[in-house]
């Protein structure tokens, strides 16, 4: 993302912002209440196109992507408000995502030809696997809505990685959670990061999770970055406390 700018009618929600992600890296995105984080995530994830400024991944511009294609290209996100399949059971919440890299025609889907059913048989295997890796195997039937709340962030997860991305998005996977389901959760990502060797851009509002778990963090305040560092330099530095605590901090 190279400075990248989105307007709404005379408002200015993101400005100029420089955003790079390195293969493999964990980095966290924060900021007050109304800073530009989800609206980052949207021009990301191409909900909004920016007015101004680049987004490009791996190299090829995003602008313009449908969800599906952006799928394809190996971005992927969660929500701060989860939006699971609720109806459908755990198997079919993920089987959807895995879909997303499957060829087959209309006529395979039809006549379930040999091939057809070669690659259901593959798509099934894939589910099973990651659904075990996640220990939600045993649930595979259950309908999405009726998992615990920690356990549907999990799912929410599990849908994303199906999806096989190269970088993974998620927005506010702690909200709501009690302080031990938010341990967990930081065990969890760090465990996606490593065991699926993914790029993961986290806004959160939890410090603890973040300065907990991120290499590198980015701060927004109304829309403009105004720091970036490692967390100790983040939970140091003097923008960043006057953003979150007030003006006065500055004379404090």
């Amino acid at each position: 993302m190279k400075k990248a700018t989105i307007r709404f009618g005379g408002l200015t929600a993101v400005g100029d912002l420089d955003l790079q992600i390195r293969e493999r890296e964990l980095v966290g995105l924060i900021g007050p209440n109304g800073a530009g984080k989800t609206t980052a995530f949207n021009l990301i994830t191409c909900v909004y196109q920016p007015t101004e400024g680049d987004i490009t991944f791996l190299g090829r511009p995003t602008s313009r992507l449908r969800p599906h294609h952006l799928a394809k290209r190996g971005i992927a996100r969660t929500f701060q408000n989860i939006r699971l399949f609720g109806s459908m059971s755990v198997f079919d919440n993920v089987r959807a995502a895995v879909q997303v890299h499957r060829s087959h025609g209309i006529r395979d889907a039809l006549f379930r030809m040999g091939g057809f059913r070669r690659g259901e048989a593959d798509v099934e295997k894939q589910v099973m696997e990651l659904l075990e890796i996640f220990s939600l195997h045993e649930q595979r039937d259950e309908n999405a809505k009726s998992l615990p709340y920690g356990d549907q962030r999990r799912l929410e997860i599990v849908r994303a990685l199906a999806t096989k991305p190269k970088l993974l998005l998620l927005d506010e996977p702690a909200a709501g959670m009690n302080p031990t389901e938010k341990v967990e959760l930081m065990k969890l990502i760090r465990f996606v990061q490593e065991k699926f060797s993914l790029a993961v851009l986290l806004v959160e509002h939890d410090m603890k999770v973040v300065m907990g778990i991120c290499e590198r963090i980015v701060v927004l305040d109304y829309g403009i970055k105004i720091a970036e560092g490692t967390p100790a330099e983040i939970r140091t530095n003097p923008k960043v406390i006057a953003a979150y605590l007030g003006k006065e901090a500055d004379d404090a």
